[in-house]
């Protein structure tokens, strides 16, 4: 098999198009940056261009092997697109679609100089690009609400299970010296976000087996809502006995970071009894 090779023409037209989409996208990538800084609950982000980087790093060899076979119009025509997503995005005030086309952009310059086998080599790092882009607000409440309901509602019921009289009322739960409001912060969507980067990457570098990756990376909702769970649990017997400063400052943070822990603790374990269910199905899907 041939090398994937590069002429010095294309060498000047990529470098050209990636100072333009520099230019572009400078801005937006100024924000992400920012957000990924500020925002607790994309503050993985700043680790996944490294990833991503060490992830093409170490295919380079399998990125070599490939015969280019470029998809001129296919990856121009997405530029475009991309072009015009940005413009949109930028004209309606909606940075998720100017990040987006960002995305959309990279994936339109991998199809016009390598194709599609390239771009199917390039699937992982686009993927945590992709985990690594905040959601639209309206999209995040909508996740983030629910999972408060879910970790207030299982607090409540445990707390009142071990003896300490607790009233829940939507995401606030009612203990008698004190009421403990479940806010976005606690809702357990920063963990799951982080623990979807982490389940990604691991099953990428450790797993060979698809249904094995699949499984692991959805594995990552039930562990988030348990663990999220048994922090507000926690949470609200630490605040019945020691009072209203458990549920604040520098205990509540480290609870949160313990419970990450554990979290990703269990993501190993649902690794290692995947590999053992494995043991028992037909050698194909071992």
């Amino acid at each position: 098999m041939g090398e994937f090779t590069i002429s010095q023409n294309q060498i000047w037209r990529g470098g050209l198009i990636c100072l333009a989409l520099g230019w572009l996208y400078f801005d937006v990538l100024r924000r992400l940056t920012s957000d990924w800084y500020n925002d607790e609950n994309y503050s993985h982000g700043m680790l996944v261009p490294f990833i991503a980087g060490y992830a093409i790093w170490q295919n380079q060899n399998q990125l070599r092997a490939i015969i280019a076979k470029p998809m001129t119009w296919i990856g121009g025509g997405l530029m475009v697109g991309a072009v015009l997503m940005l413009w949109a995005g930028t004209v309606g005030a909606e940075l998720f679609i100017t990040r987006i086309s960002f995305l959309f952009a990279i994936i339109s310059l991998i199809l016009y100089f390598g194709g599609k086998d390239w771009l199917k080599q390039m699937t992982f790092p686009l993927l945590l690009l992709l985990l690594a882009i905040p959601i639209p607000l309206l999209i995040f409440n909508r996740i983030a609400f629910p999972l408060q309901l879910i970790a207030s509602d299982y607090a409540a019921r445990v707390i009142n299970l071990i003896g300490i009289p607790a009233f829940r009322e939507g995401n606030v739960i009612e203990l008698a010296q004190m009421k403990l409001e479940v806010v976005e912060a606690c809702s357990g969507i920063r963990s799951l976000m982080s623990l979807a980067t982490l389940a990604v990457t691991y099953a990428y570098f450790t797993e060979s087996k698809w249904w094995r990756r699949i499984a692991l990376v959805a594995s990552v909702i039930p562990i988030a809502i348990v663990t999220n769970a048994a922090r507000v649990t926690v949470t609200g017997i630490m605040a019945h006995y020691r009072g209203e400063e458990a549920a604040q400052g520098f205990q509540h943070a480290f609870s949160g970071w313990l419970m990450f822990i554990v979290a990703m603790i269990l993501l190993l374990v649902v690794a290692q009894g995947l590999r053992l269910a494995s043991r028992f199905l037909p050698a194909r899907w071992r």
